[in-house]
């Protein structure tokens, strides 16, 4: 059997800062430690930060006192108002990436721009720069979202940071047909387009493609459609117990990738269950 393993596998930059921050604050403020919503997409990782005793609180309005950690997708304009007004101690792991779209929102809202936003409407991170913006601005996740709409006269165009590129300059293009003035700024972060590249490529080459990462993680998502588009045989999981043995029934090439907010403890554990299963079967 070949395993291939994407190089990229596992977290990005800014997950990695937000987790980095929680365990230092664990340190630092070992009482009353919270976090506005899960801080990463991926139960496994929030269940261990619950073991070092930081809380899931998805009200701002549900954490009494202490220190607040605001998770890499970002916070919303009401909740860091409410969370100054309650007197909270912050600690803003909100990803620098994030925050450049948030910027470019808000930059492209003060010069006259209808905003539009391409992602999931329901992603905190998609909210959380909504927030910034009163009015005039629209949110899509694909190319029939965009033909819904328009005319306009100016048009801002910002992406989810984990969006894929293809999708993205697509409704790029249409929008120039709909708008009289279109400025764009590509805010897809480049640790996902390298994931996407290297989980496509492995894809291509295998027999069977495994995606790990949480259910609830949208680019984890994106990475197994991707896969699945080129391996019908491509399975996303979110631990080692879920992988079948009936996956490697005569299949030798086995690929594996995962999202941005999957911990290495659990790509580990998955590539040894195949290497065991595997070693089994012969």
């Amino acid at each position: 059997m070949k395993l291939f393993l994407a190089k990229s596998a596992g977290f990005c930059f800014g997950v990695k800062r937000a987790m980095d921050m929680a365990l230092e604050a664990t340190k630092k403020y070992p009482k009353d430690l919270y976090t506005l919503g899960p801080l990463i997409h991926n139960p496994q990782a929030v269940k261990f930060l619950e073991q070092l005793g930081i809380k899931v609180k998805n009200r701002i309005e549900n954490i009494p006192k202490g220190t607040v950690i605001f998770r890499s997708h970002g916070v919303s304009l009401r909740d860091l108002k409410k969370a100054k007004e309650k007197r909270l101690h912050i600690i803003d792991a909100t990803c620098p990436i994030v925050k450049k779209a948030q910027f470019f929102a808000k930059f492209l809202y003060r010069h006259g721009y209808t905003v539009l936003i391409v992602g999931d409407p329901h992603h905190p991170e998609v909210e959380a720069i909504q927030s910034d913006i009163k009015d005039g601005v629209e949110v899509v996740e694909d190319v029939e979202g965009v033909q819904r709409l328009g005319p306009w006269e100016k048009l801002g165009i910002i992406a989810q940071t984990t969006q894929s590129f293809n999708p993205f300059k697509e409704i790029v293009t249409i929008s120039l047909e709909k708008a009289k003035e279109v400025r764009v700024f590509n805010t897809i972060c480049h640790a996902t387009t390298i994931r996407q590249k290297e989980a496509v490529e492995i894809a291509k080459k295998v027999e069977c493609m495994i995606v790990i990462g949480g259910y609830n993680s949208g680019n984890t998502q994106r990475l197994a459609a991707i896969c699945r588009e080129i391996q019908p045989y491509t399975y996303h999981i979110e631990t080692a117990k879920e992988f079948s043995p009936k996956w490697l029934t005569r299949r030798e090439k086995i690929g594996l990738t995962a999202g941005a907010s999957t911990p290495l403890w659990i790509i580990k554990e998955v590539e040894e269950r195949i290497k065991t299963l595997k070693s089994r079967n012969n």
